[in-house]
């Protein structure tokens, strides 16, 4: 006769991502004497400032008027502001046709949007955004359909910052995780190439990129070639953005522990199938942060292109900024521009702090 014992096991504490010690707000403000004195100085000049900020922004404002001269002497004239603000966001696109960068801005939300979805990421994801620049393009053209032909050159205002942003970024990506995979290859003419290739450009000003490729590019093309204007801006800005991606990725690289790629050998999976499906998505995870740093940037940097003629969002609010018959509203054109450039990039940065969340929570599972 054979008798059974019953084990119970002991239930698994599920591991959870280690939580900071929270501080309350006044051990963070007062905590010290230098954090305390710290605290009153700021205090102090907001005290100060506040009042007269509030008097220029709000209170002695001109929201609205159909006469510049009522600005004049007055706080802020966010009147300019509501008056070309079609200017600033289109720049010279032909008023009659400003619906078609209206819905290129929508079709880049709708990628945004699609993009935060993680169970999108994929093919699926690729093959969507190709379709989205291409109707974004050719909403921009025009030229079919009974769509007006619309040249590069009067392209302007937050269409064009949001394509240099979305294109310098997407084209980039790929060349940066070639360049990354080539520095870290055993083969000398493939590291050799790539150094050579990521020093240069990251030892160049994203100006100086700028200038090359606007000036001397069209001497070292063909005689019967030509690229426009915001064409070589967007390979200067594919190369930096390149470049620079290159490092982050090859430092998340070196993250991945050697087991995985040798692991992966001894299984017989083919290279390229090891780097695509294990090596490359651990190391994404782990530089989300630097990439996130990286493509709040790259949005940034499209401001310097109105060094080289393209009409971006910030030149054409310099230019509206010009109308002799308003007084000087550069204050009011900047600040609208820089609270523009905030919500792009405080948008990127909360979607990867969710990101790393969600990447930190799901290890702990």
């Amino acid at each position: 006769m054979t008798s059974t014992t019953s084990v119970v096991s002991a239930p698994i504490e599920v591991l959870r991502p280690p939580v900071a010690p929270r501080r309350s707000a006044f051990t963070l403000l007062f905590g010290d004497l230098a954090s305390a004195g710290i605290t009153v100085a700021t205090g102090g000049l907001l005290v100060l400032a506040a009042p007269k900020m509030l008097e220029w922004a709000i209170f002695d404002a001109v929201f609205v008027t159909d006469d510049p001269r009522a600005c004049q002497g007055a706080g802020a004239c966010w009147a300019f502001v509501a008056d070309k603000l079609r200017f600033i966001l289109f720049g010279v696109y032909p008023p009659e046709e400003q619906w078609r960068p209206l819905a290129v801005i929508g079709l880049i939300i709708a990628g945004v949007l699609m993009t935060l979805s993680p169970a999108l990421w994929g093919r699926r994801l690729v093959l969507g955004w190709g379709l989205i620049i291409g109707a974004m393009l050719a909403l921009m053209w025009g030229g079919f359909l009974r769509l007006a032909f619309v040249p590069t050159s009067s392209w302007g205002g937050l269409p064009v910052t949001l394509l240099l942003a979305v294109l310098s970024l997407g084209l980039g990506f790929p060349f940066a995780v070639l360049l990354a995979l080539g520095r870290r290859s055993a083969k000398p003419v493939a590291r050799v190439l790539s150094v050579f290739t990521i020093e240069i450009v990251r030892g160049l000003p994203l100006v100086g990129l700028l200038f090359v490729a606007s000036i001397l590019l069209p001497l070292l093309l063909p005689a019967d070639w030509t690229i426009d204007k915001l064409g070589r801006t967007v390979a200067a800005l594919t190369v930096f953005s390149a470049a620079y991606l290159a490092e982050v990725i090859r430092g998340g690289l070196q993250g991945v522990p050697a087991g995985q790629d040798e692991a992966a050998r001894a299984l017989g999976i083919p290279y390229w199938k090891t780097v695509w499906h294990i090596v490359l998505p651990q190391a994404i995870q782990k530089v989300i942060p630097p990439l996130t740093n990286t493509a709040i940037v790259m949005v940034k940097n499209t401001s310097l292109v109105m060094i080289v003629g393209v009409f971006d969002m910030l030149n054409a609010g310099r230019s509206a900024a010009t109308d002799p018959a308003w007084p000087a509203p550069y204050a009011e054109t900047y600040l609208f521009v820089a609270a523009a450039y905030f919500l792009i990039c405080y948008g990127i940065s909360r979607y990867s702090l969710w990101l790393e969340r969600r990447v930190r929570e799901r290890d702990y599972r």
